[in-house]
């Protein structure tokens, strides 16, 4: 039997004890050596270590556990250029991410080091989330929970001027169509809505969608909902200009990545009646600032970045992270390579 020497650095999301068993189950021909380090994360937000983002400040703990490690599996362990240098035995790195954001790609390629991630592990849980802030900020829930809080009944809330809108027969517009914008397609067009999308890399109908350009889909949407990958050309691509085109009173959703939107502009066009309602997930600062204009905007409901977070989705990370070892051990290219 072959022996592994294996480092987790799980936290408390994607535990030691699931990725453990993940790969016990997986690979039960297989002697793993493991050693552990559990990040803080989530109970310490996450942020940029050095030259990676998205990551628990754990250089030191990885520092002092790599040497001799040939695998790794983390979620939030910042491997750093400084880092893989400490880990001249590392071959294999499992990010347990829709991508490696917290790996220095190119330095690990350069030292030898293969690095895969987990793509789709929350692209149910996501998703779900996504239509969950539709829904409410079409309903306007935030607002009608806290009149109940205060000790009101508040019927009045039923005219036509205060009343929300449905979902069925709304044009819904979606600005990307990777794994989470597809099911949230089908939950639209599950609704009644009408789909319209947006992404450059979907270049004809499919069934059930429009595929349009980004101005279209601001022009025609009642719901604009964002799932685009955060990137050089997708950072602050819905601006003044962009929330101006859509139509008067429609919603805007961004469950994706803070950077994608003018967070300014969408509190103005709230403030305004241009937007009639936000939903929002992810923020430009996280945590959100004591002081955000968010914080007392008009109908917006939001929530702490926890779309992807449930049990499910942790549980799916740790068997996708098993299947990609499984690979790298027959010789095979993992799911979620780094190029």
């Amino acid at each position: 039997m072959r022996t592994v020497s294996t480092l987790l650095a799980g936290d408390h999301f994607v535990g030691n004890d699931l990725l453990e068993a993940a790969l016990t189950s997986a690979l039960p021909d297989v002697g793993f050596d493991f050693r552990r380090v559990t990040l803080p994360w989530p109970l310490t937000p996450y942020g940029r270590v050095a030259e990676v983002d998205e990551a628990s400040d754990a250089e030191e703990q990885l520092i002092a556990a790599l040497p001799g490690v040939e695998l790794a599996i983390t979620q939030m362990g910042p491997f750093t250029e400084r880092v893989l240098d400490a880990a001249p035995d590392l071959r294999f790195l499992v990010c347990c991410r829709g991508g490696p954001v917290n790996v220095n790609v190119p330095a690990a390629t350069k030292r030898g080091v293969i690095v895969s991630s987990t793509p789709g592990r929350n692209a149910v849980a996501a998703a779900e989330h996504a239509v969950t802030l539709m829904l409410g900020a079409l309903r306007n829930l935030p607002r009608l929970q806290k009149t109940l809080e205060q000790g009101e009944w508040r019927s009045d809330l039923y005219s036509y001027e205060d009343c929300g809108s449905e979902l069925d027969g709304a044009t819904v517009g979606l600005v990307g169509y990777g794994a989470i914008g597809r099911r949230v397609a089908r939950v639209m067009i599950a609704f009644g809505a009408r789909v319209l999308v947006a992404d450059p890399f979907v270049d004809s109908d499919l069934p059930g969608i429009e595929i349009v350009s980004l101005d279209e889909l601001l022009r025609q949407s009642d719901v604009v909902s964002l799932h685009a990958r955060l990137t050089d050309q997708t950072r602050g691509m819905i601006g003044v200009a962009e929330i101006a085109a859509m139509r008067r009173g429609a919603v805007l959703v961004n469950t994706a990545r803070g950077g994608l939107l003018d967070y300014d502009a969408a509190v103005d066009a709230l403030e305004s009646g241009q937007l009639g309602a936000a939903a929002f997930d992810v923020f430009p600062a996280e945590p959100l600032p004591a002081g955000s204009r968010l914080l007392t905007a008009p109908n917006v409901v939001m929530t702490p970045h926890l779309a992807g977070a449930t049990k499910q989705t942790a549980r799916r990370a740790g068997s996708i992270a098993a299947e990609a070892v499984a690979a790298y051990l027959d010789g095979r290219d993992p799911v979620g390579l780094a190029r």
